[in-house]
């Protein structure tokens, strides 16, 4: 069985965004030489996610929304977390319903995903520089 590791790296200047990454997950894919497996990939910070799911933006936004709605990032007072001089606790509570990674099966070299489906990076406490692993097991 072969393995293959690499990190993606994401500087995002905002605050919160949804970034599409399949495009380089693939091409990871296709340095790896692995044909049949599973690619896991997974946010290396806690205030950020990987998912899988549409690349629709009416969806993004609505998943924004939905999430400031859960926990909104102000008042930044109302979280515990932040009395330690943070101000990203609604940033890892985001991460948490959002979720940390995905794992997507590879069938003949290729990404073996559903109708739609594609591979996110949730930024959720941004402006600085974060990592996504990307592992790949298989033959």
């Amino acid at each position: 069985m072969k393995h293959f590791r690499k990190e993606l790296w994401f500087n995002v200047p905002a605050r919160r965004a949804f970034i599409n990454i399949t495009n380089q997950v693939e091409a990871c894919l296709q340095e790896s030489g692995i044909r049949e497996g599973l690619v896991l990939v997974n946010a290396m910070h806690i205030s950020a996610s990987v998912f899988v799911n549409d690349d629709e933006s009416g969806l993004h936004h609505d998943f924004d929304v939905f999430l400031e709605k859960l926990a909104p990032h102000e008042p930044i007072a109302s979280y515990r977390h932040n009395d330690t001089g943070e101000d990203n606790a609604d940033a890892h509570i985001k991460r948490q319903i959002m979720g940390r990674e995905t794992v997507v099966a590879v069938t003949q070299g290729k990404l073996d995903f559903g109708p739609w489906e594609q591979i996110f990076y949730g930024e959720f406490d941004g402006k600085r520089r974060k990592r996504v692993l990307v592992k790949i097991i298989g033959d």
